[in-house]
């Protein structure tokens, strides 16, 4: 693996667990195992690396979405993409949680463009829906703030992942009568 992406995909893991405040350069080279002067090699400051994390992460946004789009079911094909994606999730979790400073926010805004609406199309045919577009838009709106402010890297599991989808199929049709 080339060194650039390699300090790229090591800050993208800390970042998705530890958040953009994690991303101490010294850190990272200690992970990678190569010389902190490298990272000044291929990145001119930590606002550079993360502008490369952020690319980063739309590519991963789009072979997330290219797979999401793929799925037939939730239980097991998408819940088996979303744990072969945690650190991804992880990631965009974090772009939830400082969307508040602009270039993040953004960063999100984009992500969710990339990422589109497969998941909605999926969990609107597993509740066998009779609701309109912006009732479904609000409640996938509402369910995707939940999923993303519940999981971590402890918990997304195929077992937590079966039980949210459960979960959140009952409550969803108690909502909806």
């Amino acid at each position: 693996m080339k060194k650039q992406i390699l300090w790229i995909v090591t800050g993208y893991k800390i970042c998705s667990t530890d958040g953009f405040g994690g991303l101490k350069i010294e850190q990272i080279a200690k992970t990678v195992g190569i010389s902190k002067s490298s990272f000044y090699h291929y990145f001119a400051n930590i606002e550079c690396f993360i502008e490369d994390l952020l690319d980063y992460h739309f590519e991963q946004c789009a072979i997330l979405a290219s797979k999401e789009n793929n799925c037939k079911q939730i239980h097991p094909d998408l819940i088996n993409i979303l744990v072969e994606h945690k650190t991804d999730l992880l990631f965009h979790r974090q772009l939830r949680v400082n969307r508040i400073n602009d270039r993040i926010g953004k960063a999100l805004e984009k992500s969710n463009r990339i990422l589109g609406n497969y998941a909605m199309m999926l969990w609107a045919k597993d509740i066998n829906h009779n609701l309109s577009q912006n009732q479904l838009d609000g409640l996938f709106k509402i369910a995707t703030d939940d999923f993303y402010m519940r999981i971590n890297e402890k918990n997304l599991s195929h077992e937590y992942l079966s039980n949210y989808f459960k979960n959140l199929g009952q409550t969803t049709k108690q909502l909806v009568g």
